[in-house]
């Protein structure tokens, strides 16, 4: 660690002296302007908030080439990911350390967890990554915007319509007999419009565990998503939307148990299926903005031993409620709104509940240099009563040298009450004691970070983060039992994250980020699976006018430990992409993952992906080709 920390000094220490003009196209200028929505669910230039977020384009999503897009978010500061067995295997997304369960995911506005899942969590495996236009992560307890289980957010966003009608087609093929189709068709003309995207993703991928000594077989993925958008400007002011999508996984595993004799067995299949579409109407005249909006997601898993249906679950999720905005001038700004949660799982005892949340946010700011907010929410459950969550932030801009420091803070709460699944479970006469029949209560969530970034406006971005988190009460999983416990006390996860862009000339680019992590239980030992280490380096080259695109992408993963408390393999993953743009809006890619062959295990025997190429071709057509 410390030999790291003395590096990384050094390279910032160097980067901060160089200086040229920037390019119109300059990256870091780009990330200066971004617009996000995330951190408090209205449009907000980046340099005024006081949260951390990152932001994943459509450019850098292509680029990378990953066809599961947890492969592109692992790349973003403060992500760790653990993945058993290949594409469409359980995956683990952890932010800051935290349970992957307290990350909600919403996608075009809709909470895509999956309620029939033990702690409701997104399906980060069946995400893919093709039809994505956008991801905005906001790490650390968001329970002010978002509600319970809000311990950080993925904000996703599809390909959005273009005036005329434009599209894209691209097809791709490359190791395991992997294939993947995909194409999007999307138009406009000022009053109605509309996006739509199919994928379809296939491979035969490899043996899941070491574990297989049997059958030996490959275990393989397919998935297919449909996805549409669709929109109508009645007016000016008034604006309605819809969007629908369909996801069918279908997932290969080892490690099950018959459904006879209930012997083990290594011939496995998951079958996933999620149905979600929202509606909104938004209106916006002076001063203010209006969103009425409701979304219905159905997920269902079912799973099969040898061909045989084992066991199956089921869940919906629908929200519905208000979100408002009040701009009374360059410094000030309400936010405020009302959300409406119903959520039900078909479990044993076919539990199901509501929660109504109200929260208000202020903003403010002073001489174009300090911006802050204060906000509180109150959630009213049915289970488990009465929270009161907020959070408060603030930014000060400051100019030095040729460019401009930033100094910022968060800090905010969160609670998680169990989910229907862990409640179902401690109920069912399966489970023993002392998990039998034991009523948990909410877990709370508290957060805070300090952070301090420069950029020189044009071509250097340096961005040093400290966070510390805890959670009260947690609830875990207790294998003897077959039930749900809760340890009194607190978790705790703090460490620090540092960033850099740098555009080393106009054609070179360099992206690298740093995440420490000291996650400890509440005996203070090391929670499992979750890397004290993680490091992302990033090299794009643009040669021969910007026509061909080579890549570099490196991660480093170090120091975590088993559930027993035994290592994990440390291991450093190499990935190549290139693009090379034939002629206007037709493009041959390609990337090696794991060049180096690295073998490793991301969770203890479930085998990862060898060294791996893949070729494609991509067309787009219309106002949108490229």
């Amino acid at each position: 660690m410390k030999t790291f920390t003395t590096c990384t000094a050094c390279v910032a220490a160097a980067l901060s002296t160089f200086y040229t003009a920037a390019s119109e196209t300059s990256p870091v200028r780009q990330t200066l302007e971004e617009i996000v929505v995330t951190s408090s669910r209205v449009p907000t230039p980046l340099r005024q908030i006081g949260t951390s977020v990152s932001v994943v384009t459509q450019v850098e999503i292509e680029r990378l080439g990953y066809s599961s897009l947890y492969d592109v978010l692992r790349t973003q500061p403060g992500i760790g990911v653990s993945n058993q067995g290949g594409p469409g295997s359980i995956t683990s997304l952890r932010i800051r350390g935290e349970e992957s369960y307290r990350t909600r995911y919403y996608l075009d506005g809709i909470d895509i967890s999956d309620t029939s899942s033990p702690q409701n969590t997104g399906r980060a495996e069946h995400l893919l990554s093709s039809g994505i236009q956008r991801v905005e992560i906001l790490r650390g307890p968001q329970g002010l915007m978002y509600g319970s289980d809000a311990g950080g957010v993925v904000n996703i966003t599809t390909l959005s319509p273009g005036e005329g009608l434009n599209g894209s087609l691209s097809a791709e093929a490359g190791r395991y007999d992997t294939q993947q189709y995909a194409a999007n068709l999307n138009g406009g003309n000022g009053t109605v419009d509309f996006s739509i995207t199919a994928t379809d993703y296939a491979s035969d991928l490899f043996n899941a565990r070491t574990s297989d000594t049997d059958l030996l077989d490959k275990d393989g993925y397919e998935n297919t998503t449909l996805h549409g958008r669709f929109g109508w400007n009645l007016s000016d002011d008034l604006r309605l939307s819809l969007v629908a999508r369909d996801v069918d996984g279908d997932n290969e595993y080892d490690e099950c148990f018959t459904v006879d004799t209930f012997t083990s067995s290594n011939d496995c299949r998951d079958e996933f299926e999620q149905q979600s579409w929202r509606v909104a109407a938004n209106y916006q005249r002076g001063r203010f903005a209006h969103e009425l909006f409701y979304s219905d997601n159905d997920t269902s898993r079912d799973n099969f031993t040898e061909n045989r249906f084992a066991f199956g679950a089921g869940g919906n999720l629908e929200r519905s409620g208000y979100l408002g905005s009040f701009e009374g001038g360059e410094t000030l700004k309400l936010v405020y709104g009302v959300d409406l949660l119903s959520e039900s799982s078909d479990g044993a005892s076919g539990e199901d509940r509501d929660q109504q949340g109200y929260y208000l946010e202020y903003q403010g700011g002073l001489n174009d240099s300090l911006y802050f907010t204060a906000g509180a929410r109150y959630d009213d459950n049915d289970d488990f009563g009465s929270h009161t969550s907020f959070r408060v932030s603030g930014a000060y801009l400051i100019p030095l040298g040729v460019g401009e420091m930033k100094l910022r803070a968060t800090y905010g709460t969160g609670f998680r009450p169990p989910s229907l699944f862990e409640i179902d479970t401690n109920s069912s006469a399966f489970t023993l004691p002392p998990a039998q029949g034991l009523e948990l209560s909410e877990e709370e969530s508290v957060g805070y970070d300090l952070a301090v970034s420069w950029t020189d406006g044009a071509r250097l971005f340096l961005e040093a983060v400290y966070f510390d988190q805890e959670i009260t009460d947690e609830i875990f999983y207790d294998f003897d039992s077959f039930g749900y416990l809760q340890r009194s006390g607190d978790t705790q996860s703090e460490g620090i994250e540092l960033f850099a862009q740098w555009d080393v000339m106009d054609a070179v680019s360099l992206n690298a980020n740093y995440t420490y992590t000291d996650s400890q239980d509440i005996a203070g030992n090391q929670r499992p699976r979750r890397p004290e280490h993680l490091a992302n380096l990033g090299l794009s080259w643009r040669l021969l006018a910007e026509r061909l695109v080579l890549g570099v992408q490196a991660r480093l993963s170090q120091d975590a430990v088993n559930t027993d408390g035994s290592p994990l393999d440390d291991y450093e993953v190499l990935d190549l992409n290139a693009t090379f743009h034939v002629t206007d809006g037709l493009e041959v890619y390609g990337r090696i993952e794991n060049l180096l062959d690295e073998d490793y295990e991301e969770v203890p025997t479930y085998n990862t992906s060898g060294a791996a190429g893949y070729i494609g071709l991509r067309y787009h057509f219309g106002s949108g080709s490229r």
